[in-house]
């Protein structure tokens, strides 16, 4: 059993845990809870190495002996070590690191009549993990991301995403801007979401698919990534409200996208 804080396995999770740049350079994330350990299994994720408290093992001995056979490496570590290194406050006692998954699909081909978000410098964690969670939950065939976009692999990201990150596709643009405006000039319906100088998406019909632009928390979508969409759309709002959480707004654009 490892107890100790300066073990060198524990110390590589807890940079895992902490660090984007140690994520990217080890090409692995860690994943804390029963859930989400045995959604990464099921999804056929590579499991690195996976701690467990001997208390977790006891009250969750099948999913301890599913995730445990498809680990390459397994260690029980001590309840206050676990606490230690947890990411969130009631912890569950199971923890995985998993290899990345290839998110970054960079000749990857859209279907022109398919269902897609695409996501600009959105850099609220719970933001994303929300929006992978909707767009899998509504059927989307995939979420675009611009390369300045938070972590899809921070430890609140893969919890919000409720093991949706394991499942959906993701293509990571290099240059965000130039890649929308290419997929708008083969043809790919891009809809631009802004307050401004936009049609009513009450009033759209999506009958050919496209793919949803939703940006910054704070600024929105960049104009330049605004001229570069086909139409530009926005959600018609009430009352003193000048806009909507981006989740939020997300979750009504994807929804109209897909059942129009």
């Amino acid at each position: 059993m490892i107890s100790a804080k300066d073990n060198e396995l524990i110390k590589q999770v807890s940079a895992l845990i902490s660090s984007p740049k140690r994520r990217r350079e080890s090409g692995s994330f860690a994943a804390e809870g029963v859930r989400l350990c045995v959604d990464g299994v099921r999804s056929g994720a590579e499991v690195r190495c996976f701690l467990y408290t001997d208390a977790a093992k006891k009250k969750y001995n099948e999913e301890y002996r599913l995730i445990s056979e498809a680990a390459a490496r397994s260690e029980e570590v001590s309840e206050s070590l676990f606490k230690r290194i947890s990411d969130t406050q009631n912890p569950q006692g199971f923890m995985c690191v998993f290899s990345a998954l290839d998110k970054n699909h960079k000749s990857y081909k859209i279907n022109k009549q398919g269902h897609y978000a695409a996501l600009e410098n959105i850099q609220d964690p719970s933001n994303m993990g929300t929006i992978l969670r909707t767009a899998e939950a509504l059927g989307a065939d995939g979420v675009i991301l611009s390369d300045d976009c938070c972590d899809i692999y921070s430890p609140k990201v893969v919890r919000g995403s409720m093991g949706a990150v394991f499942r959906v596709p993701v293509i990571i643009a290099d240059d965000f801007t130039a890649y929308i405006k290419k997929l708008t000039e083969s043809g790919v319906c891009t809809y631009a979401s802004t307050p401004r100088n936009a049609q009513d998406i009450k009033d759209m019909s999506f009958e050919n698919g496209g793919v949803m632009l939703i940006g910054n928390e704070g600024s929105g979508l960049r104009p330049e990534t605004i001229a570069a969409c086909a139409e530009s759309v926005r959600i018609n709002m009430k009352g003193r409200a000048e806009s909507l959480n981006a989740a939020a707004a997300a979750a009504i654009l994807l929804y109209s996208l897909l059942n129009k």
